[in-house]
């Protein structure tokens, strides 16, 4: 039985869209992106209730899907796939953020939830997971200094500088609207890196 006889329509097509992005045609990521990205954004913001954070995350699960591609089987569609990361990704960020701000005062804790606190893990790497992360953090600054100008910049600032969106405005002495719809091209533009890294990479093992 084909994996694929379980598709509709509409997943049928997406699949036969994923299989051009897989080979390296960047209109079909493109065209997945422009085909998802509404939905998916909403979908966090309804998780997240905020704008900023909902933007950011949806950036990150269309990075993660675009560079998991080859692990996607058509026994799903592929938006039940790329919901499933986008909606652990957010959950993900959500338990970071709640760890955050959680008091690890015992005298503030309610005695019922110190067997839980106590047991929430310490936000420590190993040295494996910090060797990961380095160079993680090595690869993606390699591809955020292919982009070009203002974007390359507006990527630093917002993501290895750690600038809100107000304070990007500030230092780059250009309208708050202006620094959305470019850093929003900015991470369109580096998906498409990424996407194309992956496949570089993909043809390197063949």
């Amino acid at each position: 039985m084909e994996l694929t006889n379980n598709l509709s329509e509409k997943a049928l097509y997406d699949y036969k869209v994923v299989k051009r992005a897989i080979t390296g045609d960047e209109q079909a990521y493109a065209e997945l992106f422009k085909r998802y990205k509404d939905s998916v954004y909403f979908m966090i913001l309804k998780m997240v209730n905020n704008r900023t954070d909902a933007e950011d995350l949806m950036f990150e699960a269309f990075e993660k899907a675009f560079t998991s591609l080859n692990y996607y089987s058509p026994q799903f569609a592929f938006s039940t796939w790329l919901f499933k990361i986008a909606s652990n990704n957010t959950i993900d960020f959500i338990r970071k953020k709640k760890a955050k701000i959680v008091s690890l005062d015992k005298d503030d804790i309610n005695p019922d939830d110190r067997g839980y606190i106590n047991s929430v893990p310490a936000d420590v790497l190993n040295p494996e997971e910090e060797t990961i992360r380095k160079q993680r953090a090595e690869f993606m600054r390699e591809k955020v200094a292919m982009l070009k100008g203002r974007y390359r910049k507006l990527i630093e600032l917002r993501y290895f500088e750690e600038y809100s969106y107000e304070e990007i405005a500030q230092e780059l002495a250009i309208p708050l609207g202006t620094v959305k719809a470019q850093l929003f091209r900015a991470r369109e533009l580096l998906l498409n890196i990424l996407q194309n890294s992956e496949i570089a990479r993909e043809n390197e093992r063949v």
